[in-house]
């Protein structure tokens, strides 16, 4: 029986990705307190799996798994998940708004919500929390070092909190993008409407090194929909680019992509080639078809068929 981490605790975005999953609702589901717990759950086979969150609408990536991800034993992202994002701000009893002076949550909800609490509560200051879920929770505890949270309307509802303000975020529409990681001895076959992601280190600090390989999907016809670069951690200026293309690694064109960035990079990481959450087709061009890749390569194989002579001998 399949086994779950996910970022917890219970009640956060990264649960009710994880209930998208089929047959997660009837799994063992182990909450974890940070990304990288959860991560390290899987690599050591406490887990089959653990839903994390990568990319937001609104404030990009998530720096804590793009990292945890980058390093480390080798992972495969199996499938993504979107997840429509709400906040709401909970408080102690008693308290109204202009009694708020420390709000409790993730950074990357803080973010979202910077507008509305620069407006309301001006003079709160933010404390961090491992997850939304998790400044909600211990907002029930004497000690709390917090008198307010941001979090999701149904963890104010199942803990039953005192909601103060509904939808404070920024963006109305915004939605966080979730990925499901196991360990990399599983492949999703292709569907047509696919994701590809890659971790490319820079193997040498040069002008132009960036467009070498950008350059590889370009040639191929193969779109990006997300590049962001991360600091190695190893010294200053050290980076690697994490990297979302459109297309499975079945495909011709990117399998040559890739085939062209291990030459650049030898120490690519291949996260995974999964179906896209949104469904969403893309146009291929013809010369970047696998018809096209297959007709040039049979076409050079039977140049190579011709006899061959020594060139001393000729004329």
């Amino acid at each position: 029986m399949s086994s779950y981490a996910y970022l917890g605790p219970e009640g956060t975005f990264t649960e009710a990705a994880l209930l998208q999953v089929p047959g997660a609702d009837k799994a063992e589901r182990v909450p974890a307190v940070t990304v990288s717990s959860a991560l390290d759950m899987v690599r050591t086979g406490r887990v089959t799996a653990a839903m994390v969150p990568i990319e937001n609408s609104v404030e990009g990536g998530v720096s804590a798994t793009l990292d945890s991800i980058a390093n480390g034993d080798p992972l495969r992202i199996i499938r993504e998940i979107l997840v429509p994002v709400s906040f709401v701000l909970v408080g102690r009893p008693g308290l109204e708004l202009a009694d708020i002076r420390f709000v409790a949550t993730h950074g990357h909800a803080w973010a979202q919500c910077r507008g509305w609490t620069e407006q309301n509560i001006p003079a709160a200051e933010y404390i961090p929390a491992s997850s939304t879920a998790a400044a909600a929770h211990t907002l029930l505890d004497d000690g709390a070092g917090h008198d307010a949270a941001i979090c999701s309307p149904l963890v104010a509802n199942r803990l039953g909190l005192r909601v103060l303000a509904e939808h404070i975020g920024d963006v109305a529409d915004a939605v966080t993008r979730f990925i499901l990681v196991s360990r990399p001895d599983t492949l999703p076959a292709r569907t047509g409407a696919d994701k590809t992601t890659l971790v490319i280190p820079l193997p040498e600090d040069h002008p132009g090194a960036l467009m070498e390989i950008l350059d590889q999907f370009a040639a191929r016809g193969v779109n990006l929909s997300r590049i962001e670069s991360r600091p190695t951690g190893l010294f200053l200026g050290d980076y690697f680019f994490s990297i979302d293309a459109d297309g499975h690694v079945a495909d011709a064109r990117v399998a040559d992509a890739l085939q062209g960035l291990h030459r650049i990079s030898p120490g690519l990481r291949f996260l995974g080639s999964y179906a896209r959450a949104d469904r969403r087709e893309y146009d291929v061009a013809r010369h970047t078809s696998d018809q096209a890749f297959q007709s040039a390569q049979e076409w050079v194989d039977s140049l190579l068929r011709s006899p061959t002579v020594d060139p001393e001998s000729i004329g």
